[in-house]
């Protein structure tokens, strides 16, 4: 019997012991191109049935917060021909361990959604990694980012390019920083300061 307890008990500090060590060793890498606006045919063909979905629903509930929602006048001025650069930063090392480089910028599309694009992106990587903007403008550690925060997904992978949309009825000149944030032991690994351009 202590056989099969010590067995059970060595596979579980196996399993917890590969879940916590191996994203220390394994990248995984995204190469997303930039969002221009709506994905155009051939861009829906090539999704999975259940990304189709999540899209069409996020369509519905964006269309439903425009609808109820005043333009800002100011936005209504700006003429667009693509994608405009609003605001940019550059990722840094949060400590010794946790270590992130490359750009964070902050784009307004034509459609005047805003999406957050991580580009020559690198950070160590870890467990329940997420990408958030944060209210501070340099976060140093866990109570400068818990001040205020917009979560905005799951980190993609910790290197390469990738795009997350802010939530149509976000305005995000309420934050100061995009960070990349472990959700499960509530640790910063690594912040881009985001400056106007």
């Amino acid at each position: 019997m202590t056989k099969i307890f010590a067995t059970l008990a060595i596979l579980v500090l196996l399993a917890a012991g590969w879940f916590f060590v191996s994203p220390l060793f394994i990248d995984k890498t995204v190469d997303e191109p930039l969002i221009t606006a709506a994905p155009d045919r051939s861009q829906i063909d090539a999704m999975e049935p259940a990304q189709r979905t999540e899209m069409m629903e996020k369509m519905m509930q964006d269309a439903a917060v425009a609808a109820d929602s005043v333009a800002d006048d100011s936005m209504a001025k700006i003429e667009s021909a693509g994608p405009l650069v609003v605001a940019t930063g550059r990722f840094s090392d949060a400590d010794a361990i946790h270590k992130g480089s490359g750009n964070a910028l902050l784009y307004r599309l034509e459609n005047g959604r805003f999406v957050v694009r991580l580009e020559d992106f690198r950070v160590t990587n870890g467990p329940a990694l997420v990408v958030m903007m944060a209210a501070a403008k340099d976060p140093r550690n866990a109570d400068d980012v818990r001040r205020g925060f917009l979560r905005l997904g799951e980190l993609k992978g910790n290197v390469g390019n990738q795009n997350y949309e802010v939530p149509l009825n976000i305005r995000p000149e309420s934050y100061g920083s995009v960070v990349i944030w472990c959700e499960l032991f509530d640790v910063l690994f690594s912040a881009a300061p985001m400056n106007v351009t």
